[in-house]
């Protein structure tokens, strides 16, 4: 039985849908204002491995995952870039998901923009400010009151009162407590706005979450995930909302990614130490990344670094040779312990390290068996791939893959594709001495060749 680490409890509890079989997921998005970096990656991919797994073990999934498309970095950006907020918004999640779909994310079966929710957030600040959660300032902001949640801090396990002493800003006559915050900015002239009964303004950013789960899942969300830098305050302060609003609103398990570490300092682009998606995958196969994200456990610190690329890429290598000259073929006995241990690893917190384990076990069989019966090794290599897909792994012809070698530039490439043909042209008319002196200068090149009939094949050693 599935157990998930809810970061509420901060527990390993076992996992039961609100409703049987049925599963409300919902993961906070981008902020459309750059483009991706590798702490989307890293987060993306580790709820698309939750979804695909949920689902390939019969759970009918609803998965959702907002876009921020307003805010004030987003209003900046298209300022200084001379472009309409809209016409912007739409090409950087355009952008978005171009480097979603190449990591192999799948879509979502929704994705709500916040702009197209403005008058169901609208309705729920006005239920807040009735029911005496929120109230307006002098500067006509509406802002939320977190002295009127007596469980504020509960799910980041922080307490009113130290939250209190550690903050040092005066906020005279904008809010009564310095960790109120924002639900409605009001609009300075000429501000990208909409209307609303307080004048003309726009959404603050954690009630986004909330209006959405409110409208679209009616409160009830087995799964709320995100970033673990979400956790506090904008995890926190939407689940004080949610439940100030609704009493009913229930987020039954919460989870959280860990951060990306960059030369022992956490990711952050105030450091400049940010690494674009799309600038990554021009030296590396997608499934390389993927690998790397999903080669430490979710919950956990992901350390980033060139070697820790190549290290994922030279597991991902031997999982696609062992699979290489394979014909995988089905039978249900085949393999099952392995079987076994990667549902178990699964169940537990979905723990990707261990499963990475079992692959290896598996590979390491098929290459032992492949001397010894191919009829097994097809077997067992059929396993292999069919629990590597359900995480988004090994998807490609093991020959393409480990003839494409996303670790060389395309002149590298273009360069050893021009020795192999001048090499098989030697070989057609039987120049053998021309063929192996360009086998050796391949070679020098680290470069290991298979002559097939009809063809010859390459790879990096």
């Amino acid at each position: 039985m599935l157990k998930i680490f809810n970061t509420l409890t901060k527990t390993k509890e076992f996992f039961e849908p609100i409703n049987k079989n049925k599963i409300n997921l919902y993961v906070c998005g981008v902020t459309v204002y750059d483009l991706c970096h590798i702490g989307h990656g890293r987060t993306f991919v580790a709820f698309d491995m939750i979804v695909r797994y949920l689902r390939h073990t019969g759970f009918k999934v609803k998965y959702v995952r907002n876009i921020t498309d307003i805010d004030d970095k987003i209003i900046l950006k298209s300022i200084k870039n001379n472009i309409d907020i809209n016409v912007f918004t739409d090409l950087m999640i355009k952008e978005m998901n171009k480097d979603f779909f190449a990591l192999g994310i799948l879509a979502p079966d929704q994705e709500p923009r916040v702009t197209d929710y403005i008058n169901d957030i609208i309705i729920m600040i006005t239920k807040l400010i009735k029911n005496k959660h929120a109230y307006i300032n002098y500067d006509g902001d509406v802002v939320f009151s977190v002295d009127s949640d007596h469980n504020y801090g509960k799910l980041s396990r922080q307490s009113l009162k130290s939250l209190k002493s550690e903050s040092h800003i005066v906020f005279k006559n904008i809010k009564k407590n310095p960790l109120d915050f924002v639900l409605w900015k009001k609009s300075k002239k000429e501000e990208y706005s909409w209307d609303s009964p307080w004048g003309k303004g726009r959404p603050g950013w954690h009630i986004e979450c909330s209006t959405i789960n409110s409208t679209l899942f009616h409160g009830l969300v087995d799964i709320h995930g995100g970033g673990s830098d979400l956790l506090f305050p904008h995890h926190e302060n939407e689940r004080s909302q949610s439940i100030s609003f609704d009493k009913n609103s229930k987020i039954n398990f919460w989870m959280h990614t860990g951060v990306v570490i960059i030369n022992n300092q956490k990711m952050s682009k105030s450091l400049g130490n940010v690494y674009l998606l799309r600038n990554i995958l021009k030296d590396y196969n997608a499934e390389v990344l993927r690998y790397f994200f999903l080669s430490t456990h979710y919950r956990h610190p992901i350390y980033y670094s060139e070697n820790n690329l190549k290290q994922a890429y030279n597991s991902l290598k031997y999982l696609y040779t062992a699979l290489y000259n394979t014909n995988p073929y089905a039978n249900v006995e085949a393999g099952k312990n392995f079987v076994l241990d990667f549902y178990n690893a699964m169940n537990d917190d979905f723990n990707t390290p261990r499963v990475f384990s079992v692959f290896f076990q598996l590979a390491n069989r098929i290459n032992i068996f492949k001397k010894q019966n191919m009829l097994i090794a097809n077997q067992l290599s059929f396993v292999l791939q069919s629990l590597a897909n359900c995480l988004g792994l090994l998807s490609q012809d093991p020959e393409f893959f480990l003839q494409k070698k996303s670790m060389l530039d395309k002149k590298m490439i273009k360069k050893i594709e021009f020795l192999i043909n001048k090499r098989d042209i030697a070989r057609r008319y039987k120049s053998w001495k021309e063929a192996d002196k360009l086998r050796h200068v391949l070679m020098s090149l680290d470069i290991i060749l298979e002559d097939l009939p009809n063809k010859t094949i390459w790879r990096k050693k």
